[in-house]
């Protein structure tokens, strides 16, 4: 990906991306959890869960958590904090919006 004037483009279209979702996004490098909650706001985290490896970004938006597909464990998609076990460490949260149609995440 390239960076924007103050970001990392993902290469996601903001127009192609249902409310409610997240997908998995490599951006510089990292492997990240991106989701657009059902009242249009944007987050991502990192991409692996704390508890056993797995892939958040193929798991499920519910409100403001993304669910892990292999245990449940919950994250909250701006914080990166754990909102139900088994997880006990959070992951990295970064500040993401939409600049020009396409998402930007800071990763700074």
């Amino acid at each position: 990906m390239t960076a924007s004037s103050s970001g990392f483009l993902t290469g996601l279209e903001a127009a192609s991306f249902a409310p409610g979702t997240v997908r998995v996004v490599e951006v510089d490098g990292r492997s990240l959890c991106v989701g657009l909650t059902e009242d249009g706001r944007w987050g991502a985290i990192d991409n692996v869960c704390t508890h056993d490896g797995g892939v958040l970004g193929e798991g499920e938006l519910d409100g403001d958590a993304v669910e892990c597909p292999r245990h449940g464990g919950r994250f909250d998609l701006f914080s990166g904090r754990v909102v139900a076990l088994p997880p006990v460490r959070p992951v990295h949260a970064y500040a993401t919006r939409v600049e020009d149609g396409e998402v930007v995440v800071e990763l700074g």
